[in-house]
């Protein structure tokens, strides 16, 4: 009798490392070996540490979720670690898998890879070709370089190492910080605090006008493992030469403002909504073609109010972890 598969979740304590284990027990519940290591047990910017774990660990698949991320404000403050800790990661982890015989992998990237000005929805035959958003583009060249990875050491050695890349994410183990978060969790920690002070308005940063699309991190979970078990064959025959990533969204967006109002709605804030124009906005819309994904059979499930309910309802039972 075969011994259990074991797969290495990789970041296996943040959001979506953690909504990916979750996931994998609901769908595999004992029949699979799940192994993760915190920072403090393998630190993946080290390269002979990250060989040794993979030559002893007997891996047979990996979800590559660890990666340093934020909001605007964390990429404009500390563009060298981004780029330098993200691509150091992939690195160390890919080449140590291959090193191990490990055949499959899923990388996650972002989908900031695209240009700047991508015709909307993006597809994923857009990358590089235009300019990068300014305000994250050495995050963004780090996830390509991902992508390029995968399709190397495919190209090169026969792997079947896959890359998802997902909208704008949200959910539990969210990144709360009052500075370096992403959009969501920023605003639902401003507005349950305009809340509790009872204060009569919140500023938000940019016009307001911008559109985005977000994608609940259960939902981005669910879509990982599914791409990550399709069949071979029909992976292959849904992705063009060269082409090992595929985009993971909802296929529909909104503007910073309709966001902000209905997390008003979900913190039960009543005071005012101000948007300070003098901030940058960032990539003026992001919305992903995820045609590619439904017509393999997936698609989210996770509305939006309903995810930030979720989200909130995370934040409340945790708060007490977030100091800044």
């Amino acid at each position: 009798m075969a011994g259990k598969s074991r797969i290495f979740v990789a970041g296996h304590r943040g959001m979506v490392g953690s909504a990916i284990m979750r996931r994998l027990r609901a769908v595999h519940g004992s029949s699979v070996d799940i192994l993760t290591r915190t920072h403090s047990e393998l630190d993946l910017l080290r390269q002979a540490d990250v060989e040794a774990f993979f030559r002893e660990a007997g891996v047979d698949q990996v979800y590559l979720a660890a990666a340093k991320v934020g909001g605007i404000h964390a990429n404009n403050e500390y563009p060298a670690e981004f780029i330098y800790e993200n691509l150091v990661m992939e690195c160390n982890v890919m080449r140590a898998a291959h090193e191990a015989g490990v055949q499959k992998l899923l990388f996650l990237g972002s989908s900031c890879i695209y240009p700047r000005l991508a015709p909307q929805p993006m597809r994923e035959d857009s990358l590089l070709t235009g300019t990068l958003e300014s305000t994250n583009e050495p995050y963004a060249i780090a996830k390509i370089a991902g992508i390029k990875l995968c399709e190397s050491y495919n190209r090169q050695y026969g792997c079947d190492y896959r890359s998802v890349m997902p909208t704008n994410l949200y959910g539990p183990n969210d990144n709360f910080h009052s500075e370096n978060s992403h959009v969501i969790p920023a605003l639902l920690r401003r507005f349950h605090e305009a809340v509790q002070q009872s204060v009569e308005e919140v500023t938000i940063w940019g016009s307001g006008k911008p559109m985005r699309e977000f994608l609940h991190v259960d939902d981005m979970a669910a879509a990982s493992v599914y791409v990550m078990e399709l069949p071979s064959a029909t992976w292959k025959a849904n992705t063009q030469p060269m082409l090992s990533h595929i985009n993971v969204g909802t296929g529909v967006d909104c503007t910073i403002r309709e966001l902000a109002e209905a997390i008003a709605r979900v913190t039960g804030f009543e005071g005012r909504l101000v948007f300070d124009a003098s901030k940058p906005d960032g990539t003026p819309r992001k919305l992903l073609d995820n045609s590619r994904l439904t017509s393999l059979g997936w698609k989210a499930e996770v509305g939006l109010e309903e995810g930030l309910r979720d989200a909130y309802g995370w934040f409340l039972a945790n708060q007490g972890e977030f100091r800044k």
